[in-house]
């Protein structure tokens, strides 16, 4: 109750910020201590608070690299921002994040473009109300949320290791979650079955991927940290946006958000969360951890068990060698 009221009232944490900052509020002591030439891949920077990261980090002088389904919003999302900042360099390239190839073809585009790699930002997420396939048929909303996001982590790695090498910079990984990960059930969440569902629900199936983000970055947090890399991972929940990842889930959004319209946040203030924990100097180090509203927070006690960790990293890499093995083959 007490959280809840603090989160009504705004009321800011340890870190300064609450549930009413924006992304430009929390970014604003940073931009003049941060280091020149950041380079960020945000993904799901087309629209939403994927969008609003995207512009506040180009305004905090980050070098953006957008991957986009849809190059035309990819577009659209360029020019808005170039408008606003017209020195800002932006680079798009194609992705579709539900699909394999595509992923490893966006990772080669990437980096045959010899950047360096500071930021890797998670972002892109999907909700289906209804069962659908990727093209590697696995579940839409898992294949998106999580499986693209690993891939594009595991083949970005080590640009993102090399570069914090060389510049002495401290590379950042951020998956964006959910606190709808604490609805599932550890005897809910099995890999086939997330796969390949028996019986679909699209709120499920989302919590599910949301699960599965925090407990990829806790897991990689682990990885990074035996490795003495200079690069850290962490996850965050952005807050309830009315953003149009739940347009297609119309009960959802009629009824619980008319009920909870006072606890809906801007996109700005949505994105602020994702945009401190890439650009904060106070989290230099910080690794494994779940941030809401601008501060540590803690996840479910399933987001948080390292078994439940190592198996779906171990589960998640078997499948993605057996499948490029086979589209290779």
């Amino acid at each position: 109750m007490k959280e809840t009221l603090r989160y009504l009232a705004g009321v800011a944490g340890p870190s300064g910020f609450g549930s009413s900052s924006t992304a430009e509020q929390v970014t604003e002591d940073c931009s003049c201590s941060l280091p020149s030439h950041l380079t960020a891949i945000v993904t799901g920077a087309t629209s939403g608070i994927g969008a609003e990261t995207a512009r506040v980090l180009a305004k905090r002088g980050v070098r953006l690299v957008i991957p986009a389904r849809d190059l035309n919003k990819g577009q659209e999302v360029k020019e808005r921002i170039q408008k606003e900042c017209p020195n800002a360099e932006i680079i798009l390239l194609e992705i579709d994040l539900s699909s394999f190839a595509s992923v490893k073809r966006f990772c080669y585009e990437f980096l045959s473009l010899e950047l360096p790699l500071n930021l890797l930002i998670n972002n892109a997420g999907k909700f289906n109300q209804n069962l659908e396939y990727s093209e590697d048929k696995i579940e839409m909303t898992f294949a998106t949320n999580y499986l693209g996001h690993f891939l594009l982590t595991e083949l970005l790695m080590e640009k993102m290791i090399e570069t914090a090498e060389q510049t002495g910079i401290q590379g950042r990984i951020i998956n964006v979650s959910s606190v709808l990960h604490s609805w599932v059930k550890r005897d809910e969440f099995h890999f086939k079955e997330m796969l390949n569902p028996k019986r679909y629900h699209g709120t499920r199936a989302y919590a599910q991927s949301k699960l599965a983000n925090i407990l990829h970055a806790k897991e990689i947090a682990r990885k990074l940290k035996s490795k003495n890399a200079k690069v850290t991972i962490n996850t965050v929940h952005p807050g309830i946006v009315k953003t149009g990842i739940i347009k297609g889930h119309k009960a959802f959004t009629d009824s619980l958000f008319f009920l909870a319209s006072k606890l809906l946040k801007s996109v700005s203030q949505g994105a602020s969360t994702t945009c401190y924990v890439a650009l904060s100097c106070s989290l230099v180090g910080a690794s494994g951890k779940y941030y809401a509203d601008c501060n540590e927070s803690s996840c479910s006690a399933l987001a948080d068990s390292e078994y439940e960790g190592n198996k779906l990293w171990k589960q998640s890499r078997a499948l993605l060698h057996k499948q490029m093995f086979q589209s290779s083959s």
